[in-house]
């Protein structure tokens, strides 16, 4: 760390020793290509010497920009100009998610990026009430992801896949493009997410290899620069003339150009008309030899003459219209808002979605075009398994067509209305879903789509690669994980619940210890009578002893008086007994009465495959029924609970178990 500082140090002592050198030259304005933390120290030397200062603000290996924050003294000396625009990302951003209407979206970032340049775009969503989550992307991503499959369990992995539906990405074009591969590779992302790359430094080949490993929507936003449409006038910018290499938007050293050498181009340009302005005028002042070291420096005094000649001044270069407004900054942007539809394959084409200004705002519609009202008159036969509450029968009356409601069936139904088609809707003759067959046909739903007997197939009906060969599917709609249901247990009244505390072997040790010191008493007091007082009716028999060490052990006292000492420490120790078996009694008793919630054994799969007590099935060639087949039937499979399983499921060749419908798998 000593050695880093000490050259950080050098070289910015460097740095200020050739600033200093060329003053003692002579200089008559200053461009710098920095970062923040530069433009501070570089700001405070210009403005003391009267020296023009065009700043081009400059990021760090290609991430998103933060605003600098220059501090702005009074306008007779402020002698920095910036020449980068404003950074407009927190408006480009907030708009383009207002007009998708999300509503949650996490915000992934990587190292190099200050996250405090979007504090302004979290502050507004979560005036909104717009849910956001952040997360930093370290630079070895496939650690990254290896981590969170180690140390989430599955329900919080699922939970954080549907998070990753809606994203923004604000990081450097490389390290988007690794990241996009790595979650694709690891499914973390479906066809449905939507990502949104926001980076000025974005050119045409980062955008095609972006879409290339993606899948599911993407929307890219860049900085992009107005082109004039002659071909001709492109390499000339009033009486310059510009290199083809630089001008030609296609030519692969103009794609990797970093947008600051574009703006270093430019400003030497504003600055070479600005000097020949002054040399017209013959206004032109002399370069003072000036000295930041000497104390008795003084500053220049033609500074703010040249300053204002460079400030009314403007040139047309390679990033648009190069002018500076009363504020000393660059007021012409225009950010490009590209994008795809949401597609399973990778690869998918890119089309231009509307831009973005700060006088005009957006321009475009990143909403996808509306289909078009062409099916008017055309009948679709409609095919569909009954599934509540997706698919159920609302009213079957004799002699007239069955009528559906449900999900899906309200789906369909907007369908119908948006597009003008009309349909005919019918139950699949065997009710099931679909599975192939030996013979390599398939029966089902998704049978009765492949012989073409039905044009649309609607239920809830669980995509998989398998049937993704054979038909095409929607985007899904919802998400679900496997689960096991049980019969819930009955709630008996129980006329003996009382004894539930104790086991019932102890309840007979407790019988047998009462009857045992019962007649412990006896013969100690048959042994050596106790003194009677006269008139006394009571008597130390067998019954009487009995009835005495009963007494006390539900704590009710006895009539028998026994004043012998042996007789007295036997009672004693006796109640010492009662005493810790009937608090232990208590204690049980409340909690038994307390706990009220019935816990099954089975809590998950592998709880389910252990046991064979309880018999369990599916519904026969689902999804899940498929499912456990492959796995179970598959000598490679390691979990052996999918082999398990399938023993159980296909008893009987899957009759004994198993259902053709979910409804009757509940009644059964």
């Amino acid at each position: 760390m000593g050695k880093t500082t000490k050259g950080y140090r050098e070289s910015k002592y460097i740095q200020k020793e050739d600033s200093c050198e060329l003053m003692n030259q002579g200089i008559l304005a200053l461009v710098s290509s920095i970062g923040c933390t530069s433009a501070g120290s570089l700001q405070s030397l210009a403005d003391a010497m009267h020296i023009p200062h065009l700043f081009i603000q400059r990021s760090t290996a290609g991430t998103p920009r933060s605003g600098c924050g220059l501090t702005r003294s009074n306008r007779n000396d402020d002698y920095t100009l910036s020449v980068r625009p404003p950074v407009y990302l927190n408006d480009v951003i907030l708009r383009v998610v207002t007009e998708y209407a999300w509503q949650k979206f996490i915000i992934f970032y990587d190292s190099e990026y200050d996250i405090r340049g979007i504090q302004e775009f979290l502050d507004k969503v979560s005036q909104q009430g717009m849910d956001v989550a952040l997360q930093k992307v370290e630079n070895n991503i496939n650690k990254m992801i290896t981590t969170l499959f180690d140390t989430m369990r599955i329900e919080e992995l699922n939970r954080y896949r549907d998070t990753l539906r809606r994203a923004i990405l604000v990081m450097n074009p490389a390290t988007a493009k690794s990241f996009i591969t790595e979650v694709v590779e690891t499914n973390l992302v479906a066809f449905d997410c939507h990502w949104i790359i926001i980076n000025e430094e974005i050119n045409d080949v980062d955008v095609q290899e972006l879409v290339r490993r993606s899948i599911g929507r993407l929307t890219i936003i860049r900085q992009t620069f107005p082109v004039p449409q002659n071909i001709s006038q492109r390499c000339f910018r009033g009486n310059h003339r510009i290199s083809s290499t630089l001008c030609d938007p296609k030519d692969p050293f103009a794609q990797n150009m970093e947008i600051s050498n574009l703006y270093i181009y430019d400003t030497v340009l504003l600055l070479a008309n600005a000097f020949h302005k002054k040399l017209e005028d013959r206004k032109w002042h002399s370069m003072a030899s000036l000295s930041c070291i000497r104390k008795n420096s003084k500053p220049w005094q033609g500074g703010r003459s040249m300053l204002e000649t460079i400030k009314k001044g403007g040139v047309s270069g390679l990033t648009g219209e190069l002018e500076f407004g009363e504020n000393g900054g660059n007021p012409n942007v225009h950010f490009e808002i590209l994008g795809t539809n949401y597609g399973e394959e990778l690869g998918r084409g890119v089309r231009k979605l509307g831009c973005w200004n700060p006088v005009t705002g957006l321009n475009g519609s990143l909403t996808d075009k509306k289909l078009e009202n062409n099916m008017r008159g055309v009948v679709l036969r409609v095919v569909t398994v009954l599934e509540e509450p997706f698919v159920m029968v609302s009213e079957n009356v004799l002699g007239k067509p069955k009528k559906y409601q449900g999900f899906s069936i309200d789906v369909l139904d907007a369908l119908s209305n948006y597009l003008g088609f009309n349909y005919e809707i019918y139950v699949a003759p065997d009710h099931k879903y679909g599975s192939p067959q030996e013979d390599g046909t398939w029966n089902g739903l998704v049978g009765e789509l492949v012989f073409k007997r039905a044009d649309i197939g609607i239920s809830a009906l669980t995509i998989t690669p398998d049937r993704e060969n054979v038909v095409d599917f929607t985007t899904r709609y919802m998400d679900y994980s496997v689960g096991v249901l049980l019969r819930r247990a009955e709630k008996t009244v129980d006329m003996f619940a009382c004894l539930a505390p104790f086991d019932l072997s102890l309840w007979a040790c407790i019988a047998g210890t009462v009857l045992l010191v019962g007649l412990l008493v006896y013969l100690l007091n048959w042994l050596n009578p106790p003194r009677l007082q006269m008139g006394s009716m009571t008597s130390t028999t067998l019954y009487n002893s009995m009835w005495f060490v009963y007494g006390s052990f539900v704590q009710q006292g006895g009539e028998v008086p026994y004043t012998t000492l042996a007789t007295r420490m036997m009672m004693g120790a006796w109640w010492l007994f009662a005493l810790i078996v009937i608090s232990s009694y208590t204690a049980n008793l409340a909690a038994f009465l307390t706990i009220t919630r019935i816990e099954s054994s089975i809590q998950s799969l592998q709880d389910l495959s252990k046991q064979t007590d309880i018999p369990y099935g599916t519904v026969l060639d689902s999804a899940v029924y498929e499912h456990v087949r492959m796995k179970g039937m598959n000598p490679f499979e390691r979990d052996s609970m999918y082999s398990q399983m399938w023993r159980m499921i296909n008893r009987s060749n899957g009759s004994e178990n198993n259902v053709l419908e979910s409804q009757a798998g509940i009644q059964k």
